[in-house]
């Protein structure tokens, strides 16, 4: 065999593999095409559009003349925060978040130390049972704690059996964001308790013997050792239920309407009233608002929970 030959030989040997991996790639993007025009069309392309409503003054008269809409710049944003009820909306939202959150961490990571050491039969039951109400639709389990917050429904019956006059809960402008929260953590404590319970079950047994041939005991145990070990997956539950919390809306359409006197209304309610009423770009800043917050609130519980050591 000449030289030549053997060139060519080599050559069609390295230029093989090179062509099967440009049939690979090739196959791949085939399969995954479907999955990214599909994200282009109902995913990116709508939070770009919703990022162009915001600056303009787009409404409902614009649907049939969309030439017709005018650019305003940071005039949706101005009027937004001038707004009372959208003032009250942040405020609303920030108490829900502020207390609901600590709240449903403190009571799954209790559930999952319970879980984890405290209950030994049965323990699939428990998971189940806590977790099945954050799978369950939001729309059911408000429609069902509506009529249990009702003036003569089931908790004021309980309350009035030990002698207390329970409130109107939904209808008192001080009672019901409370009655919201306690709906609010029972529905969510499934999501930290599941989470949590992965975490402990994670850290190792042999830290724990470690702790205690030094003599820590009890709750010192728990504060120098667990806690600190379980700071990534406190940051994972926090960050979750941050975006959950700060996007709270079904528990007031459902069960408040937003009232009385706007004590319940989101920043996620306020958006939906002004795209019901048409106008679409003080909609979409009101929601930019809201992804606003919630980027700076994950900031910041990254910096508070991050892996010191």
């Amino acid at each position: 065999m000449s030289v030549p030959e053997l060139k060519s030989v080599g050559g069609s040997r390295t230029a093989r593999p090179a062509h099967g991996r440009r049939r690979r790639s090739l196959i791949a993007w085939a399969f995954a095409a479907p999955y990214f025009l599909l994200f282009v069309v109902f995913g990116a392309g709508p939070v770009i559009a919703s990022l162009g409503f915001s600056v303009t003054d787009i409404g409902v008269r614009d649907v049939r003349s969309p030439f017709g809409v005018n650019f305003v710049g940071l005039s949706n944003f101005a009027e937004l925060f001038g707004d009372e009820q959208f003032r009250r909306a942040i405020l609303n939202t920030l108490y829900f978040v502020a207390v609901g959150i600590p709240l449903t961490m403190g009571l799954g990571l209790v559930a999952a130390i319970a879980l984890n050491s405290g209950i030994n039969r049965l323990k699939g039951v428990f998971r189940v049972s806590f977790f099945a109400p954050f799978v369950t639709s939001i729309i059911a389990i408000a429609v069902v704690w509506r009529y249990l917050y009702q003036d003569d429904g089931f908790i004021n019956g309980v309350l009035a059996r030990i002698g207390i006059a329970g409130p109107d809960w939904l209808n008192d402008p001080h009672w019901a964001m409370p009655a919201l929260i306690v709906m609010a953590v029972w529905r969510n404590i499934g999501l930290p308790m599941v989470i949590f319970l992965a975490g402990l079950q994670g850290i190792p047994r042999d830290v724990y013997e470690a702790a205690a041939v030094d003599g820590s005991r009890g709750f010192t145990t728990f504060w120098r050792i667990t806690l600190p070990l379980l700071r990534p997956t406190t940051l994972v539950v926090a960050v979750l239920l941050s975006i959950g919390y700060l996007q709270f809306f079904e528990e007031p359409f459902v069960m408040t309407g937003g009232g009385p006197l706007d004590s319940t209304i989101s920043i996620g309610y306020y958006a939906y009233e002004q795209f019901g009423f048409g106008e679409y770009g003080m909609a979409a800043a009101a929601s930019y608002v809201l992804v606003a917050f919630i980027v700076l609130l994950s900031l910041l519980q990254f910096r508070i929970f991050r892996n010191r050591g």
